[in-house]
């Protein structure tokens, strides 16, 4: 029988055929708006994981002899139980502390966020999504008063003449994208701003290539030559937006040539990127091809992510686009469900709906759904590096639950990830492989995979889509809902908590309504009958299930933003004085910045364990322009260390002319002494606590005879 359902890796969530005829799985692309019918390698290789040999099938506890050992399910959740009580007895109930996913179903999320506050009483979750759109969320809730990656529907980009792309490498990363780029490819309007010639930046008409971590002041002399040339849109401004003044203000100072000095990108190409917008949104306003401003991680993973978001949302109002038919801003959301993973209560300072966690509204609604009183629920928590960096210290967590991710290569200082890791008295993971974070535990639960449970996603549009089970689970492998309703149910906790997938979506349906991300008027059968719902969709909505068709809200803004008085808020930012550490004072230091392969996928867990994506990507290069690689005595394919005062990594050099000078790019898939985020440092972004991911100064050397 053949099952349609949705890719388990990226947020594009491509729409996906599984048909399990006896032993075989066969796996092909559906025609799905996302993607078209086409795949990634990743994709198309993903059925190769379903029966891996190293899938996991039975828990593993660590014995006296330091081992991992199969025990029984039985055995598995009273040792849970008992770490539980022994720890929080002795610490008290933040002694024991939950890391989730934007991996998980948006039902494992809105469970586990419900069952660290309920069962555990802890104010202790948070998740990697943390690392991935932390930035570009706080900058979409302070501007437009909510945030969701993309206000409107993906499609909506195969219509547009001209699109700004900065810090997004999306002909690796999410290579169906590519599809909706085409339109702007074809009217000679595709910029990207990256500091590498990256294989989006090929496609592009125009590449800006700024120093590393200095896309914020360009952005900033760009909106500065709009308003100095008087080409913004007034008309929009004074209508739809606040703030206006105060923004032209801290716009002042940022006149190209200084720009210039700071990012390398000559004055006259940001005047001429400034008026080439210009014209473009003008054109667009009259009924012409659209225009749109989009972002990803590599301009947010910084220490101001926040500051650069707000620049570029602040640029795409001057050109009068957001909450228009004439283009937009959008974020291109990571992680497979990084939108809706943020949204249900795994985040350390919010409850279902998107809720802030300190509302005595928001925690009386939530409270009546789950049958309990607003003051069980904890306060807010700490943020994923605090949390993670805290494991074992004083004050700090001493037992953790681990779900869907893999800090020890995933994390920024992973060094230090792995050292605090160790400190913990009683470390859990729920895996389906024993990833490396899997490895350093005393208790190891096998889960489910992507083609063997039910639930929904919400992808990078704010679509919310059917996960549907192809393949009965195997033995010895448990869902994480029947896992977490075990342990609420031993732990003694109040509220209900069920392990059936459409119970828990219509609690959280519940949970959900009135909130900024309201899914009470989404329901699992209008999903199974093909109705497109994006998300606010309250309850009473009208849903259509016509092709083409879309309901609840897929496009935001049209009359109004999501602030009290309807406008959107322009942010003055400043940039701040850049942090300088020694290895960054050193001769011949270089910025390191990391990213992704096009055959792997964040920490490589799963694709490094199917053999066509790791021969055709076996370790980490470290891309290099050959004009440094001859200064620092270094020839192609020659093994390389890249150090600083975080760690050592060793690579294998690859030149490539299309990278800056000054710069040097790794992949962060791989492990041990390949792993990327051993230099990544500490420095967070004082508002969304996002990691400096993307610019850290390293010393490069080669390895031996070339």
């Amino acid at each position: 029988m053949a099952v349609a359902t949705h890719c388990p890796y990226c947020a594009l969530q491509c729409g996906i055929t599984l048909e399990h005829r006896n032993d075989r799985v066969d796996l092909s692309g559906r025609n799905f708006e996302t993607n078209g019918g086409a795949l990634c390698r990743k994709g198309y290789s993903a059925a190769q994981l379903l029966d891996h040999p190293q899938r996991l099938h039975s828990p593993l506890e660590r014995g006296t002899d330091g081992v991992l050992h199969p025990v029984s399910w039985e055995r598995a959740l009273e040792l849970v139980v008992q770490q539980v009580h022994q720890v929080q007895e002795a610490h008290g109930k933040d002694a024991v502390a939950v890391f989730g996913s934007g991996s998980l179903t948006n039902e494992k999320a809105y469970q586990l966020g419900k069952f660290a506050r309920l069962a555990l009483g802890t104010s202790r979750i948070d998740y990697n999504g943390r690392f991935c759109m932390s930035s570009a969320a706080a900058a979409g809730n302070k501007a437009f008063g909510l945030d969701r990656g993309l206000p409107f529907p993906l499609a909506d980009l195969d219509r547009a003449g001209t699109i700004m792309l900065l810090g997004s490498n999306v002909a690796d990363t999410m290579p169906p994208f590519v599809r909706h780029l085409e339109s702007a490819r074809d009217h000679g309007g595709l910029m990207v701003v990256d500091p590498r010639r990256s294989a989006t930046a090929e496609l592009a008409d125009t590449h800006l290539q700024p120093a590393p971590g200095t896309d914020l002041q360009l952005l900033l002399g760009l909106a500065h030559v709009l308003l100095a040339e008087n080409l913004a849109d007034t008309g929009y401004l004074e209508a739809r937006t606040t703030g206006l003044e105060a923004l032209r203000i801290s716009l002042a100072a940022w006149w190209p040539e200084r720009v210039q000095a700071e990012t390398g990108i000559p004055a006259a190409v940001i005047r001429q990127t400034a008026r080439v917008l210009s014209a473009a949104a003008r054109c667009a306003q009259a009924g012409g091809k659209p225009v749109y401003i989009l972002t990803g991680r590599g301009v947010e993973q910084h220490a101001n992510g926040t500051a650069t978001v707000s620049a570029a949302i602040n640029l795409a109002l001057l050109l009068g686009l957001p909450g228009t038919l004439a283009g937009g801003f959008g974020t291109i959301t990571g992680q497979g469900n990084g939108q809706g993973g943020r949204e249900h209560g795994q985040k350390a300072d919010q409850l279902p709906g998107y809720r802030k966690i300190t509302d005595p509204a928001a925690r009386a609604h939530v409270a009546a759904v789950w049958g309990v009183d607003p003051e069980t629920i904890p306060g807010p928590g700490i943020p994923a590096s605090q949390l993670l960096a805290s494991l074992g210290e004083p004050g700090g967590s001493r037992m953790l639950f681990m779900h869907g991710s893999n800090p020890v290569v995933s994390s920024p200082n992973a060094n230090r990830t792995l050292q605090a890791l160790r400190r913990l008295d009683y470390l859990v993971v729920a895996d389906f492989f024993l990833s490396e974070t899997a490895a350093q535990a005393d208790l190891v639960l096998p889960v489910l995979q992507w083609a063997e449970e039910e639930g929904t996603m919400t992808n990078l549009e704010g679509r919310v889509l059917r996960r549907r089970a192809a393949l009965p689970r195997p033995a010895g492998a448990r869902s994480e809902l029947w896992l977490l309703a075990e342990l609420a149910t031993r732990l003694g906790s109040p509220g209900g908590f069920s392990a059936d997938p459409r119970e828990v979506f219509n609690e959280l349906r519940r949970a959900s309504a009135g909130g900024i991300a309201d899914y009470s008027g989404v329901d699992y059968l209008d999903l199974d009958a093909g109705a497109a719902i994006y998300w606010p969709c309250p309850d009473g909505s009208p849903i259509s299930q016509l092709p083409g068709e879309r309901s609840g809200t897929p496009r935001l803004f049209l009359d109004r933003f999501a602030h009290a008085d309807g406008q959107a808020k322009l942010v003055p930012v400043y940039p701040q004085p850049v942090h300088t550490t020694q290895d960054s004072k050193k001769p011949g230091a270089l910025s390191l910045v990391t990213g992704r392969l096009l055959e792997h996928y964040q920490s490589g867990a799963q694709t490094r364990r199917v053999a066509e994506l790791l021969e055709a990507a076996p370790a980490a290069l470290a891309e290099i322009h050959p004009d440094t690689a001859l200064a620092h005595g270094i020839h192609d394919g020659q093994p390389v260390v890249l150090e600083n005062d975080h760690g050592r990594v060793e690579a294998i050099a690859s030149l490539n002319a299309g990278i800056r000078l000054d710069t040097v790019f790794l992949p962060f898939h791989f492990p041990q002494t390949q792993n990327a985020n051993l230099l990544t440092g500490d420095a967070v972004d004082p508002e969304s606590f996002m990691p400096e991911f993307k610019h850290a100064p390293v010393m490069l050397s080669p390895i031996g005879a070339p």
